[in-house]
Formats: structure tokens, C-alpha cells, sequence
């Protein structure tokens, strides 16, 4: 059994997103392409707003019949109505004002909107048909109006390649007149607990044996990331049962992540099948990453699918499959970037930290904005239940002190 290779936390995040290319892509109505990530540029196909139209309730106007002095109004002929999704074919002559609601097009001749709150009208009463005959506005400070291409013109670029698919993005993609979108392929991702002690959730355990929950925190870790989570029940620590739950899963699947049996231990299944020299195993690589918690990892291809194997206890876990995993699900996903990027904090507390080791720490937020470690422990699951970050600390610093800058990966 070879000694694993020591890597920082950045080479083996490197490793894993290598093992990794987006994958292909295809076109889907817009509603089905939210939670992917575009595949190609989405441009414009109409401008945006499609015409110059009222951005205020009001009158449409010639701003030249109101150039008088400051504070005098003028008084205007009312000569019709713009509704949105209708407008108006009048067009206004001198001294002349059309009504014309939030969106209508702006009538021919017309170059801007007076609010009506600012009139003589003083507001419009829903469902009530105008009949005022003139009305008194004021001198205008701005037009109201929103031009015909305000925001995008035809050809414009609306989305880039790369941008994770949100309501947004298809909001703005239809109104710029798309009706489908090229998206890579969600990836579907295999979750596998692995050790003799693990019973099904659900299910009594017997002396010596505790509920799998490790498969249900990999699993909503892939789906936080964006992936399909196709979990299979745990599997004790045999090497044919590995080999035959690998099998399974990566008939159907685009990455494995499985939690346990990485380490030395005489019973660390994941290790000896690793080791094994199995034909259906390539790209082996067991390391030992300047990590704490999540020392153990390895990385490998069982079938030609990438595998991605972390620790068994259940803080470790989830903090290896949010700095390794994650980002490769992205890079299958067709992210751009599969950085993780931390941003900067105030410790509210002090704690210990491992020299010689980056530590990864469950952390919380104050009201007032900075972070102090969730729950009694960082090693107990209960912590992760509060978290809302992981603080990350160099593995020069031995400790960190109320008032230091720390930096975090928000959750």
C-alpha cells in the first residue's frame, strides 16, 4: 500500500475539476433550462423595450409645448388614450396631450410622459374612463420615457456562455425573444456511504451500528451544487460490494463521490480497492491533503467515470464535498469558473487552530456580521445544522483571535 501524496487544498481541488470536462449540450424550452448553465451566447432577437413606451401613469407630451418659465403650468387639450399592449394611432399636435398608462407606446409626435400625480388630474381611478377635456401640467425634469432599445438592441449580447440558467436569465432571454436555450446537460451524480456499521435510515440499529446519513448529506450537497443526486444504498466493507455498487452506478452517472473507507484502516474498503489493481480502476490518486478535518482523500475512474472519494465522518464529508466535489459538478455543469471564492470576515471569537494544517471550520454568522464556529464542536454534525459558512484558516496561524480577519466560503 503506497504512501498517499501530500497536496494542498488547491492542488487536490486542481486535480479533481481536471478529471472533469462540461458536458454536452442541447436546446430546451426556457422554462426546462432553469438550473443549467448556458452552453452558448444567448443574443437579442427584438429590441428591448420593443418601442419607446410611458415609464409613468400620466400624459404623453411634446416637451417643446411645455418650454415656459419655471412653476407655470400649461394647460393641454386631452385628445385620447394609451393603454399597454394597445397605444394609440393619434397623433398629438401642438398644445395637445394624450392619457397613456404604465408601458403603452408613446403616441407619434409625443416625446415624453408628465406623471399624472403631478397634473391637475392628480391620479386616475381604476376602471374609470378619462373624461377630462384639458389638463394643467407642469415643466418636465425628465421625459418618463423608456426608449425602444433602453436595454438591448437586436444582436446584443443578453446571457453568456456560462451563466447558470435563473428565473432572470429566462425572463430576460424571452423578452429579448428567445423561445428555447442551448444548456449543457445537468449532470447526474452517484452518492455511496460506504461501512459494515451503517443501517438504512429508517431502520433500528443493531449494537455497534448507526443510521447512514452520510448518503443523504452527499446526496443534498450534489443537488445544492446543481447535479441530479442518484444515491445507492451503503455498502459494507467488502470489496465486492463496492466493485458491484461502483458497477451499478457508473452505468448511469456522470461522477461517483463516496464518503468512507479512504484512510489505512484495516477495514478501509475504498483504500484497498484503490490499491486492489482492479481493470476497471484508472487514474488512481490517494492523497494526503493539508486539511483538517478531510486529511484523507482520493480520486480516481471506475469505468472511465470519475471518482471522487472523502472521508467518512460526516463534518469531513461535507466539507470535502463542498471544496472538491462542488466544483467539479460545476465544471461538468459548463460553469465557467469552478473557483470557490472565499470572501473576507471578522473573527468574533477566539480558537485554537492546527499548525502545520489548513483549517476548515463550520461557522456561523453574528447579527452584526461576523463569525464565530457553529455549535460545541466543529467535528459534531449538530454544528453543520447552524452553519452558514466554513471559515478557512492558513495552516500557518496556530489561532485565531476575536478581532482577526479570517476569510469564509458562504454555504
Amino acid at each position: 500500500m503506497p504512501d498517499p501524496v501530500a497536496r494542498t487544498l488547491d492542488e487536490h481541488r486542481e486535480h479533481a475539476v481536471a478529471m472533469v470536462s462540461p458536458l454536452p449540450s442541447l436546446d430546451v424550452p426556457l422554462d426546462d433550462a432553469v438550473g443549467s448553465v448556458l452552453a452558448a451566447d444567448v443574443r437579442a432577437h427584438l429590441a428591448v423595450p420593443p418601442f419607446d413606451m410611458a415609464a409613468m401613469d400620466g400624459y404623453a407630451v411634446r416637451t417643446r409645448d411645455l418650454d415656459v418659465l419655471d412653476g407655470v403650468p400649461v394647460s393641454l387639450a386631452v385628445v385620447g388614450e394609451a393603454a399597454a399592449g394597445t397605444g394609440t394611432g393619434t397623433e398629438l399636435g401642438a398644445g395637445e396631450a394624450v392619457r397613456i398608462m404604465t408601458g403603452a407606446p408613446l403616441p407619434p409626435g409625443a416625446d415624453a410622459v408628465v406623471p399624472v400625480e403631478r397634473t391637475s388630474t392628480g391620479r386616475f381611478r381604476a376602471g374609470v374612463a378619462g373624461v377630462e377635456t384639458s389638463v394643467a401640467v407642469p415643466r418636465l425634469d425628465r421625459a418618463h420615457v423608456r426608449p425602444r432599445g433602453e436595454d438591448v438592441m437586436p444582436g446584443d449580447l443578453v446571457c453568456a456562455a456560462g451563466t447558470a440558467v435563473t428565473g432572470p436569465v429566462v425572463a430576460a432571454a424571452a423578452s429579448a425573444g428567445a423561445t428555447s436555450l442551448r444548456v449543457h446537460r445537468v449532470p447526474r451524480v452517484g452518492v455511496l456511504a460506504t461501512g459494515s456499521e451503517l443501517v438504512a435510515s429508517g431502520k433500528p440499529p443493531a449494537h455497534g451500528q448507526i443510521p447512514d446519513s452520510n448518503s443523504h448529506l452527499l446526496a443534498a450537497g450534489v443537488r445544492a451544487a446543481g447535479a441530479v443526486a442518484v444515491r445507492h444504498p451503503s455498502v459494507g466493507d467488502t470489496i465486492t460490494a463496492l466493485a458491484g455498487a461502483l458497477d451499478e452506478l457508473t452505468a448511469d452517472v456522470d461522477l461517483v463521490v463516496t464518503s468512507g473507507g479512504v484512510s489505512a484502516g484495516a477495514h478501509d474498503v475504498v483504500r484497498a480497492l484503490l490499491d486492489s489493481g482492479d481493470g476497471r480502476l484508472s487514474d488512481v490518486h490517494v492523497a494526503a491533503v493539508d486539511m483538517r478535518p478531510g486529511r484523507p482523500q482520493a480520486l480516481a475512474r471506475w469505468r472511465g467515470v470519475p471518482w471522487i472519494a472523502v472521508p467518512g465522518s460526516p463534518v469531513a464529508a461535507f466539507v470535502s464535498v463542498t471544496l472538491f466535489a462542488r466544483p467539479t459538478i460545476r465544471r461538468l455543469a459548463g460553469c465557467t469558473t469552478s473557483d470557490l471564492p472565499a470572501v473576507p470576515r471578522v473573527a468574533a471569537t477566539g480558537w485554537s487552530s492546527p499548525p502545520g494544517r489548513v483549517q476548515i471550520l463550520p461557522g456561523r454568522h453574528r447579527p452584526d456580521g461576523r463569525v464565530e464556529p457553529a455549535g460545541r464542536d466543529g467535528h459534531l454534525l449538530s454544528g453543520l445544522v447552524v452553519a452558514d459558512c466554513l471559515v478557512i484558516v492558513p495552516a500557518e496561524v496556530d489561532a485565531v483571535r476575536a478581532g482577526d480577519p479570517v476569510q469564509v466560503v458562504v454555504l
